[in-house]
């Protein structure tokens, strides 16, 4: 499928597929959709939500859609700020090229200039097997579709980035989300920037308990889901 480098609105890039009129990230701006889903509802909340130990802080993270890196390469910034130690675990059917990820402006976007050689690591260690990034950050990545996610209480928390249910409607489903509900810990959260009525009905049919909270630019809500039970 034909993909090409486009700039969104906030000035990051993303990669657009013509083909289904679709991004890899909002048209109305990665970063700041990335920052507001992922970092502000997911990994702050879930700090600030759970007791954390002060001495070996330790979260672990899944995401559903490695992508570009972008929500990764962010997390692995917030992981140095907050002190924190992060396993991460990425999921991808289709990887990005490296020829592409070159054109892609996310440490410039950043203000991570000195921290591009680390954005570039993400994409160059090894697939399937866990890789050292920095002291605090370890990431493995999974060459896989995200109906074949079968770990059971490993996740603190869970980004679910998959392309939109319009394009593939395969992915938002109860079989999926129960993937999904089975992945998490007890009191894991699930955060995506989908807020549709289909999208959160399934996930309460799995037993999640689900908030709409107000969406990044461009998107009036979003959706977090958290394993109570």
């Amino acid at each position: 499928m034909e993909r090409e480098i486009v700039i969104t609105g906030d000035g990051s890039s993303t990669i657009h597929l013509p083909e289904w009129d679709e991004q890899y990230h909002s048209k109305h701006g990665a970063i700041q959709e990335a920052c507001h889903v992922f970092i502000k509802h997911g990994l702050h909340h879930f700090c600030h939500s759970e007791i954390i130990s002060e001495s070996h802080p330790s979260i672990s993270i899944l995401e559903i859609g490695f992508g570009t890196g972008l929500n990764t390469f962010i997390t692995l910034l917030e992981a140095e700020k907050l002190k924190l130690n992060i396993g991460y675990c990425g999921v991808e059917g289709y990887p990005v090229l490296m020829e592409e990820i070159n054109q892609l402006n996310y440490p410039k976007e950043l203000q991570a200039t000195e921290k591009d050689v680390l954005f570039k690591k993400l994409h160059e260690v090894s697939w399937n097997e866990r890789n050292i990034i920095t002291p605090n950050f370890s990431l493995l990545k999974q060459h896989k579709f995200f109906n074949e996610v079968e770990e059971v209480d490993t996740y603190n928390i869970i980004y679910f980035d998959a392309f939109g249910a319009r394009v593939q409607p395969e992915l938002w489903t109860e079989a999926i989300f129960k993937k999904m509900y089975d992945a998490l810990k007890f009191h894991g959260v699930l955060v995506t920037y989908s807020a549709k009525g289909s999208v959160r009905r399934a996930m309460q049919a799995v037993g999640f308990e689900v908030e709409r909270l107000p969406g990044p630019p461009g998107k009036r809500e979003m959706l977090r889901a958290t394993k109570r039970l």
